[in-house]
């Protein structure tokens, strides 16, 4: 089976596409075993590439655990980078088909891997939420991005127990399809800091719909402008949300290699 290995800021993925894609019959577990980082080829996500008659290409993505994500705001900047690599498309703008919708994409600078995205309009805003625990409530907002978040504003999120609550807030019974987890710091207007519990996978590197989803909490509480630098662990992510319509995500991604895996 050829693959090729992805990452966007360190959130990495294996992608299949053209008729290996097609022919994957059972994608939750062939995720589970190609993403497995000491059995497989190691990966955050499996990302299925596949025809669609509404977009240049339907992006189907199955997380390490074998469950389905709605969107990935990661994968969709490689994506267009891959097609273009290929020789798939000589567009660099190229639409992108996901559970959460069409999602629009724009490759601003190739030898630099840029990619800017419209991630559409975040949703189901819920700007205080109260998630109560057995010794403790934590506060937070709710955002939808096509999928699920809850940002939480800490002090000190490098001293933060990622580990340890972000398990246990993503299963809480206030979220019934599970969520992601951002937990971030104010460093100023324009800049702040975020770590990641994702949904299905665990603490990562980087996650583009949360830098989405944490921009507009901060945007909507007045805690930075609405042109913000998030600083993940992977690197940083520029997101945009001037009209409070849609917000755009830009950074880069690169692909790592590429290969063949006997099943």
């Amino acid at each position: 089976m050829h693959f090729f290995k992805y990452n966007g800021l360190g959130n990495d993925f294996v992608f299949l596409d053209g008729d290996t894609a097609q022919a994957v019959k059972d994608p939750f577990s062939l995720a589970r075993r190609l993403c497995d980082r000491r059995r497989g080829i190691g990966a955050d996500g499996l990302v299925l590439l596949l025809p669609s008659q509404t977009a240049d290409v339907r992006m189907r993505i199955i997380n390490s655990d074998g469950s389905e994500a709605e969107m990935c705001g990661n994968a969709s900047r490689c994506v267009p980078l891959h097609l273009l690599a290929q020789g798939i498309t000589s567009n660099t703008q190229i639409t992108l088909e996901t559970l959460a919708g069409l999602i629009q994409t724009e490759v601003t600078d190739v030898s630099k891997g840029l990619v800017r995205v419209n991630m559409g309009r975040p949703r189901d805003i819920v700007p205080h939420l109260e998630v109560k625990l057995a010794s403790q409530t934590w506060a937070g907002t709710k955002v939808s991005m096509g999928n699920p978040h809850f940002v939480v504003i800490v002090e000190d999120v490098e001293e933060f127990p990622v580990a340890e609550l972000g398990p246990v807030l993503e299963t809480h019974p206030l979220f019934p399809q599970k969520t992601n987890v951002e937990f971030v710091q104010i460093l100023d207007k324009n800049t702040v800091r975020m770590r990641v519990w994702e949904r299905g996978v665990g603490i990562t590197q980087a996650c583009g719909t949360g830098a989405c989803a944490t921009a507009a909490a901060c945007i909507l509480k007045g805690l930075t402008s609405p042109q913000v630098i998030i600083k993940l662990d992977g690197g940083d992510l520029c997101i945009e949300w001037p009209e409070k319509t849609d917000i755009f995500m830009t950074g880069p991604a690169h692909q790592v290699f590429e290969g063949e895996i006997v099943l």
